[in-house]
């Protein structure tokens, strides 16, 4: 079971990141209809679950006493624009077609097409601007722009959403999903992984550990979507429920079942905890992370 503790420093930290987001929005010389359309997809109801994962590894690597740092900061900004600009783009007419996405009406519904495709597009670059002109130290921005670039570009999120849409409509087979996941969705938890740890100053071992982490959580994260997809409804989920039957998605209860999917989701949640055994009970909170993910209902 998660501790009701673990849900409060999970709402905190959304709160954080917000001010970060809104600060650095503010700063922006974006116009009107642009910048309000950056507003509305940015700050719609989310738990911020990868900038959280980014700011706990952080914390879980750096010196005692130092903590989270303010590239840390500006990383899980970053990744949480990506994350936004991804679900903008997900949602249009060309891709899935939805009405609803955390809550409310999609980007393209609220506004129009176009506005939306320039909104993810704005946020997309804007991330990357960010982590150039933000992160004081040099060697420290280049990595983080890398792992960002890497995660979310044609050999990652790109191609899992590519994946994706080839295989509706048709007999997907696990090592496909696993495809599709691995890259839609597990490579950006671990970039926000890696970025915690490049910012905290991690060694190698420390790394390897918090990227197999974040790849394991990620993978059970997409594989939870797809059991809610089909158990949860589109108040609990936020967007619309049955939308991946509909569209012949590929998808882990259509593929393996709905038993082989909870087996497989927890599976990589204890896979998830053992890789932190390293850090010993520094680590409560990401092991914490885990079961909430394995428990989560929207």
């Amino acid at each position: 079971m998660v501790d009701s503790d673990f849900n409060t420093l999970l709402r905190k930290n959304a709160q954080f990141i917000n001010y970060i987001l809104q600060q650095i929005l503010s700063s922006q010389q974006i116009k009107d209809n642009l910048k309000e359309a950056m507003r509305y997809t940015l700050f719609a109801p989310g738990k911020r679950i990868r900038s959280a994962l980014v700011l706990w590894c952080c914390e879980l690597v750096s010196l005692p006493k130092v903590g989270v740092n303010r590239s840390a900061e500006i990383a899980a900004a970053a990744i949480e624009m990506v994350h936004t600009y991804s679900l903008i783009h997900d949602d249009l007419p060309a891709m899935d077609n939805d009405d609803l996405r955390r809550g409310i009406p999609t980007c393209h519904k609220a506004f129009n097409e176009v506005t939306a495709i320039l909104t993810g597009d704005a946020l997309l670059t804007l991330a990357f601007e960010i982590l150039a002109k933000e992160v004081d130290d040099a060697a420290v921005a280049v990595k983080l722009i890398g792992e960002l670039a890497g995660a979310a570009g044609p050999a990652g999120m790109i191609a899992g959403q590519m994946a994706d849409l080839r295989a509706e409509g048709k007999n997907g087979s696990e090592e496909i999903l696993e495809y599709i996941h691995l890259n839609k969705t597990a490579k950006m938890f671990q970039c926000a992984a890696a970025m915690g740890a490049i910012c905290g100053g991690a060694g190698k071992k420390e790394y390897e550990c918090l990227c197999e982490y974040g790849l394991k959580i990620g993978l059970g994260f997409q594989i939870a979507d797809d059991i809610l997809d089909v158990s949860a409804s589109s108040e609990q989920l936020g967007k619309t429920a049955g939308k991946d039957a509909k569209a012949a998605k590929c998808t882990y209860p259509a593929v393996v079942g709905m038993k082989r999917a909870k087996e497989l989701e927890k599976r990589l949640a204890d896979e998830a905890v053992a890789a932190l055994k390293p850090f010993d009970k520094k680590a409560d909170i990401l092991r914490q992370l885990a079961m909430a993910l394995l428990e989560r209902t929207k």
